[in-house]
């Protein structure tokens, strides 16, 4: 029996390797026979640039950068394609779970940080550039990355403005003179995010409170954006409101496509391009996918209903095994899941969840396959 392994990370708790790791486990205790393929994903959040760096033989390196609140850490992203490309991860950078929630003020959080990276990156002589946009603590519009390349935005006495969300609406005077456009290099935003920047479906009115703004900041927040648009379309002739999927990254994903003329490619479908994954399916017997909690959400671009898709395709069998389900994960079943699971096997603490996550999931995985196989034949 061949069985493709294809998990995204539980957030939190495992990475998708790590995830991969436990699945196989509980399929070998089960039968040391069973061949297992397994594949690294990221589909634009977190672990997209170890999925690829894994994926495509690469490696990981590091460099100094700031995170959302100017802290300075040390940055990792990923080198692929004889280093000539780099995978940057925003969410490795400038990333929300890198900050408690009560400690999360979205107001002053600045996408710089992921401007110096992708500076680190050219340096080093990558000529390709994949800007992983999922995850990020910032609400900026791209302000901050524009800084790191060289932008100065001042507000009507001509004063320096810090490239933050608490300044938007402040800005009246863009010095977009000495903007490095990173000529040459090929810029591809991987995210499947299509919220435009602006409006009720736009980058701060459905991310916006998960970042940590309360409701009644996300009106004038919302002007500060509008603002920050007509300041650029004044300068440079560009509406970066314009654009499907701008919002993406707190406008992060308006500024690579609109100024920096970046192409914007789901994540999961610029991880196959990379990937046997698509032969490996085509060749196997079963599909085994997750994630950290699969719910109706799930419906809309996650992992699991992309390699699903690969494998409808081809007409394999497809499981999805997650750490949790949450409301409306039925729904899931219409889309040709032929069995949909929890490894929680009890009640027990969100902690609890997270320390035992490995162990469950090797449990779940061997009940799951013992039952499929022993069933063969006799129904």
């Amino acid at each position: 029996m061949k069985i493709v392994v294809a998990c995204d990370s539980f957030k939190g708790c495992l990475k998708s390797e790590e995830v991969a790791y436990h699945v196989e486990q509980g399929l070998h205790r089960y039968d040391e026979t069973i061949e297992v393929m397994s594949y690294a994903i990221g589909d634009g959040g977190e672990g997209s640039a170890e999925a690829f760096a894994k994926t495509c033989q690469g490696s990981m390196v590091s460099t100094a950068a700031t995170d959302a609140y100017g802290k300075k850490i040390i940055a990792e992203y990923a080198l692929i394609e004889n280093g000539k490309t780099a995978v940057i991860e925003v969410a490795a950078i400038i990333g929300l779970s890198m900050t408690p929630k009560e400690r999360r003020t979205p107001y002053f959080a600045s996408s710089f940080g992921v401007g110096t990276v992708i500076l680190d990156a050219v340096e080093r002589g990558c000529k390709k550039i994949i800007l992983a946009l999922g995850g990020s603590a910032t609400n900026d519009g791209g302000m901050g990355l524009l800084q790191a390349l060289g932008c100065r935005f001042y507000d009507n006495r001509h004063k320096y403005l810090s490239p933050q969300a608490i300044n938007l609406e402040k800005i009246k005077y863009i010095d977009f003179n000495r903007l490095n456009r990173l000529e040459g290099i090929e810029l591809i935003a991987a995210c499947d995010v299509k919220n435009h920047l602006l409006g009720e479906m736009g980058a701060t009115y459905v991310f916006g409170k998960q970042k940590g703004f309360y409701p009644n900041q996300i009106k004038q927040v919302e002007a500060g954006m509008e603002n920050y648009r007509n300041q650029i379309q004044r300068y440079l002739n560009i509406d970066i409101g314009a654009y499907e999927g701008g919002g993406a990254a707190g406008g992060i994903g308006a500024v690579l496509i609109g100024i920096l003329n970046a192409r914007m490619i789901p994540g999961l479908e610029l991880l196959f391009q990379y990937s046997d994954i698509d032969q490996a399916i085509q060749e196997c017997d079963l599909v085994i996918t997750g994630e950290g909690q699969s719910d109706r959400q799930t419906m809309f671009g996650k992992v699991p209903v992309g390699i699903l898709q690969l494998a409808n395709r081809y007409q394999k069998p497809t499981l999805c095994i997650s750490g949790a389900l949450g409301l409306g994960y039925q729904e899931l079943y219409e889309l040709g899941f032929v069995g949909i699971f929890s490894i929680a096997d009890r009640a027990m603490s969100f902690q609890q969840a997270l320390d035992q996550a490995g162990e469950k999931m090797e449990a779940a995985v061997y009940t799951i396959i013992k039952t499929i196989v022993s069933m063969q034949g006799r129904i």
